[in-house]
């Protein structure tokens, strides 16, 4: 939720500091030079899902050799390697310079992951909830945990949309299912948000219904585009330009092979907790800092999808294992971050009007739940470690900046630690 500045630095220190690298250093003895930053980018309008702009070549940890956990992947290493899970992008990034209020710059978006490919409203999701700290929003939250079902899209966005978010998430909904309050139940949408008022003229609300409505009918079950992108836009994570990220596993077919699939929004945490596979990277590079720099609060929000069939009650265990893959990246989960996770299954369904008096549900039994739980906290550390490596240096109001990771320092602070194996594109 809210990412609190130190507002003291204005745009001319910006400048200076972005102008000046060196300025941008830690003191101690692991710091290394800093590298030059690139000029603002120029003022341009936005577009549905546009790539974020070029910040030299960006890379999946896999594509350079970061390999975490243990389980393989799916195909795609991504959410959308459950079968119906879908993912679409609304991306708002014009404008440059001064702050004027309610005008731009603007760096924002909306990410919407659609659960299933048919009717997920009459045919329902188990589902729960987990707040590691509450800090920030997700609507819906409550009927999830009440009733064990999800039967919306699920939005991710900034802070001061989620109004608008939630409106086109209802208007999505009432268009797919005209019956919905007239001869069905009202909807209550998921709508997550963090804070990305460090980069983007939040109070603009340039987040409209509309947004949601594009993405999720651009909402599509191939790879992900990642980083820079749809509500992850505007956030900082570790001090570093973050954003989207995703990642899926597969357990072994001696517990069912089923996917576990991850999708995070992530804008928390301070440099010096990062860390990558173990390997104390915030330690590691301490320079580029954000400009001006920030106190490490802000939000994740972590969703995980899987095919297997599980309960409500066995997919809150789930959700609350989620807290241990953040906390292998390294942060502690401050008192101003909203850390809101979601997990759903599609191996069962829930008929919104049974003709029976009782229902039965298959779920995996609970002493064989292991690997799904190893799968989910791989899945969620490595999909935040590549909202890292894939987000790209960006410019904000009044010119501050959240600089990329350095993809070739990164590679050689794991190579020290003898944690870099083969990049996968090469072996492909």
């Amino acid at each position: 939720m809210p990412r609190p500045l130190r507002l003291a630095a204005g745009a001319a220190l910006a400048a200076a500091l972005v102008s000046s690298p060196g300025l941008l250093s830690c003191a101690g003895p692991r710091s290394q030079p800093s590298t030059p930053s690139p000029s603002p980018p120029a003022a341009h309008s936005a577009q549905p899902a546009a790539a974020p702009p070029a910040d030299g070549a960006r890379r999946r940890a896999r594509e350079l050799g970061v390999v975490i956990g243990r389980l393989p992947t799916g195909r795609l290493n991504a959410i959308t390697d459950v079968p119906g899970v879908r993912v679409g992008h609304v991306t708002h990034r014009r404008g440059a310079g001064r702050l004027d209020p309610g005008k731009g710059p603007v760096r924002t978006g909306v990410t919407v992951i659609l659960p299933t490919s048919d009717d997920f409203w009459h045919h329902k999701l188990p589902a729960a909830s987990f707040i590691l700290n509450g800090n920030g929003e997700m609507t819906g939250l409550h009927y999830v945990n009440e009733f064990g079902v999800l039967e919306s899209p699920i939005v991710f966005t900034n802070t001061l949309a989620v109004g608008r978010a939630f409106d086109g998430a209802v208007q999505y909904m009432l268009r797919r299912y005209p019956a919905i309050g007239v001869d069905e139940p009202t909807v209550a949408p998921i709508v997550g948000e963090c804070d990305d008022s460090a980069l983007n003229d939040i109070r603009g609300l340039h987040v409209s219904a509309e947004d949601v409505l594009t993405a999720a009918e651009q909402a599509a079950d191939g790879p992900v585009q990642e980083g820079s992108v749809g509500g992850g836009t505007g956030m900082i994570c570790y001090d570093f330009k973050c954003g989207i990220g995703t990642a899926s596993r597969v357990v072994p077919a001696s517990a069912g092979g089923f996917i576990v699939g991850a999708i995070v929004q992530a804008n928390f945490g301070a440099r010096g907790e990062l860390r990558i596979d173990g390997v104390p990277v915030g330690q590691e590079i301490r320079d580029l800092l954000p400009v001006p720099d920030y106190h490490g609060e802000g939000s994740l929000l972590a969703v995980v999808a899987t095919d297997a069939p599980l309960s409500a009650r066995q997919l809150g265990r789930v959700a609350r294992r989620i807290s241990l893959a953040v906390g292998r990246t390294g942060t502690i989960s401050r008192d101003g971050s909203g850390d809101l996770f979601l997990a759903f299954a599609t191996g069962n369904r829930i008929e919104a009007e049974p003709r029976e008096l009782t229902r039965t549900l298959r779920e995996v039994d609970d002493g064989r739940l292991n690997p799904l739980f190893q799968a989910a906290e791989e899945a969620v550390e490595e999909a935040i470690v590549n909202a890292l490596t894939t987000a790209t240096t960006t410019f904000g109001q009044d010119d501050h900046v959240a600089h990329a990771i350095p993809l070739d320092r990164l590679r050689e602070v794991m190579r020290r630690y003898g944690r870099l194996s083969e990049p996968e594109r090469e072996r492909r």
